[in-house]
């Protein structure tokens, strides 16, 4: 086995039964070739006939580790769901160290993201500001500055790394939502309104016990602590799980953030202000307008809204022409 490290920063892939693109994720690991890596895989679904055989051959790709390497393994023999295996994976990662990267079966990083991660992760060790360092940029356009990232309030999960520190703060029941709800506290944390109500729906479906998502569970312990997530200046992490397996991802989301590819990040450049940019928020914003399925429904009401008035103000305009309108 070799044991050429380039990345010393523990790394934690999260498997199911997809073997195809799991492979492809363990291939851009073995790239850097982490000196600790942690494995946890949900167990099979009993309604799904042919989940047992994916979900070993998932696991044995593990078995292709060809360098010196520290293995950690969670397998579980029960399905938990998405949002319970992924927590407690996450739960059990820090329980062995202080800060990590994580990556999901479907999310495709580049070599850089790798070094951008271990890099953000030692210099905002202890900035208690900083919550997560994420892999992803939604900017279709790669926006003019001489930085490599900027401070933001709105995270993705999608290739992602994180402290010990923060990810305690986390609250699977999300027991003070009702009070941020009813002192619309949103509204301290996000100016635009539109980004506020989009994060509020979201929100509202994570307080309830049933919902199998864990991030916005995740992201609910962000805002209440003003936290902020870094993004890099190009998107560092493709998201590669588009398909009929694809648990959690609307069809068209999936469509359009796969389009976007992973690029390489020069020499680090960090900028001089721990400060949100909110520019670069709303320009994000508008990527997620076009697909998310809620904002899509508004946009549908809302010309419809559009439409009605005008017909109201036709009939008026007709009616103080000829005194009535047409039947």
């Amino acid at each position: 086995m070799s044991s050429n490290h380039q990345i010393t920063t523990p790394v934690l892939l999260l498997i199911f039964n997809r073997p195809d693109l799991t492979l492809k994720v363990f291939n851009a690991i073995r790239e850097v070739q982490p000196s600790i890596l942690f494995v946890a895989a949900d167990g099979p679904r009993g309604n799904i006939s042919d989940d047992i055989s994916k979900c070993e051959e998932t696991r044995k790709i593990v078995k292709k580790i060809d360098w010196d390497c520290d293995l950690k393994t969670l397998f579980r023999d029960e399905n938990l769901g998405c949002r319970l295996a992924v927590s407690a994976a996450i739960d059990w990662f820090f329980e062995h160290i202080d800060a990590g990267i994580i990556l999901e079966d479907d999310c495709f990083p580049s070599r850089s993201f790798f070094r951008f991660c271990q890099e953000l992760l030692a210099k905002y060790r202890y900035d208690e500001r900083i919550m997560q360092i994420s892999g992803t940029n939604y900017l279709f356009e790669p926006r003019r500055t001489d930085y490599s990232y900027y401070f933001s309030k709105l995270n993705g999960v999608t290739g992602w790394a994180t402290w010990r520190r923060a990810w305690k703060c986390i609250d699977s029941q999300m027991v003070t939502f009702a009070e941020f709800k009813q002192k619309k506290m949103i509204n301290d944390y996000i100016n635009d309104q539109e980004i506020s109500d989009w994060i509020m729906s979201y929100l509202e479906e994570a307080s309830k016990p049933d919902c199998g998502i864990w991030s916005t569970r995740w992201l609910y312990a962000i805002i209440v602590r003003n936290g902020l997530t870094i993004n890099p200046i190009v998107n560092l992490v493709e998201h590669i799980g588009v398909g009929k397996e694809v648990t959690n991802t609307q069809p068209e989301s999936a469509i359009i953030y796969s389009k976007m590819g992973h690029h390489e990040l020069g020499n680090m450049k960090h900028p001089p202000f721990v400060l949100p940019d909110n520019e670069a928020d709303e320009l994000s914003f508008q990527t997620v307008r076009k697909i998310d399925p809620r904002l899509a429904d508004k946009k549908d009401a809302n010309v419809f809204d559009e439409l009605w008035t005008m017909t109201v103000e036709v009939g008026k305009t007709i009616k103080s022409l000829f005194g009535k309108v047409p039947a």
